[in-house]
């Protein structure tokens, strides 16, 4: 008999028990790289806003409500807008403590014959922009024209499609990276496809914004705060001075998203405890019954000759082979489900969700596995120590 085969021949015979112990280890390993993979996707989805964002500051009119209606157009994706005069554009460039400064135009579209798609229209300017730019995926142009417009990465559009927007028809020329936000499904164009846009909501019965001209009004001013100044200060400094505005702090703005993704890393934290808690308890009951019915077969083999190391470390083999099978079974699970869903995550939980890189997965992948090796082995460790040291004449006796 070849000792060395009888960890396989041994699973193998003992097929029922071993899928059940297979797959309540596939349960271990998928709780663990499906929670792991969604709090980080969560995380890396905040950064991603974050960065998305571009400025420390946003300044609005005060018909913005404060950040709330700021908040709706940029994190949660609900269509809107709101003006005032581009001549606050002076007003706040004329205060110290700023780097850079851009503005931009809200256009919001509807689903009508006027609009391919409601979205949220958002009108630019490519020379002092560093919020849309860096965003810009592969394209023949990283400055949009006249009907040119650069849409997100979750608009059902490809570079060279057109889309129509209050009877204006534009050509996709850039599309965004991806950021796992509600940023995802905007529009972007220049000035004067905005102008265009307006002109052609008067004709198709949506006079909303016939009023509005992009020359005279804007409606937001987004900074990037100077070195050697903090954002608190230049944001008290515009809403101190400069009266009909309001200076949102973006740090603020994310407050509320990054308390409510503590608050889901701390409830998948604790679920992830209590299964694992719940699964090793399992474990070790189950290999602990498994071991004592194979008393007698683990006595014969020191009769044959076997060594209390090579029963050991036959029981460990077969340990390392179903926590290495159940491992992989569990972690591929939850990459195929937290993958293809990560949509529908981000819409249940109504928070930034971003797959991170293929590296990472990777990463957490091989860590899942490393670890459910390590538990399960160690869970069953205490047992094969006892039966390697089994009093083989007693049983025989039995």
């Amino acid at each position: 008999m070849n000792i060395k085969q009888l960890p396989v021949k041994n699973l193998k015979r003992r097929s029922g028990r071993t899928a059940s112990l297979l797959s309540i280890i596939a349960v271990l390993a998928f709780t663990m790289l499906g929670g792991a993979m969604v709090l980080t996707s969560l995380r890396t989805g905040l950064n991603s806003l974050r960065t998305r964002l571009g400025a420390d500051i946003i300044v609005v009119p005060d018909e913005a409500k404060s950040k709330k209606d700021l908040e709706s157009i940029l994190l949660d994706g609900v269509p809107g807008y709101f003006y005032m005069d581009r001549s606050y554009l002076d007003k706040v460039s004329a205060r110290e403590g700023i780097k850079r400064i851009t503005v931009q135009y809200y256009l919001a579209s509807a689903k009508a014959g006027c609009c391919t798609m409601p979205v949220q229209i958002i009108g630019y300017d490519p020379d002092t922009d560093f919020i849309i730019t860096p965003w810009i995926a592969d394209s023949s142009s990283t400055s949009p024209r006249l009907n040119e417009i650069v849409v997100g990465y979750d608009v059902n559009a490809s570079v060279g499609n057109t889309l129509t927007f209050f009877g204006v028809t534009s050509k996709v020329v850039a599309k965004l990276d991806r950021t796992g936000s509600a940023l995802d499904t905007a529009v972007y164009a220049n000035y004067d496809t905005i102008k265009l846009m307006i002109e052609g909501s008067k004709t198709n019965s949506f006079p909303y914004f016939s009023e509005h001209d992009p020359d005279e009004i804007i409606s937001s001013i987004l900074i990037e705060v100077e070195d050697g100044y903090s954002i608190e200060q230049v944001t008290g400094d515009i809403n101190v001075h400069i009266r009909g505005v309001e200076a949102v702090a973006t740090t603020s703005m994310l407050s509320g998203v990054a308390d409510s993704l503590s608050a889901v890393s701390s409830v998948t934290g604790f679920l992830i405890a209590i299964v694992w808690i719940l699964v090793i308890f399992v474990l070790v009951i189950l290999f602990y019954s498994g071991m004592n019915e194979r008393k007698k077969e683990f006595a014969v083999l020191r009769v044959m000759g076997t060594s209390r190391r090579m029963l050991s470390r036959i029981i460990l083999e077969e340990t390392f082979l179903l926590s290495l099978g159940g491992g992989v079974t569990g972690a591929v699970l939850a990459l195929i489900v937290v993958i293809p869903f990560a949509g529908t995550l981000e819409n249940k939980l109504n928070l930034p969700f971003l797959i991170p890189s293929v590296s990472s997965v990777a990463l957490l992948f091989a860590g899942t596995i490393l670890l459910t090796v390590a538990v399960v082995t160690l869970s069953a460790s205490y047992n094969a120590y006892s039966l390697s040291r089994v009093d083989v004449g007693k049983i025989l006796r039995e």
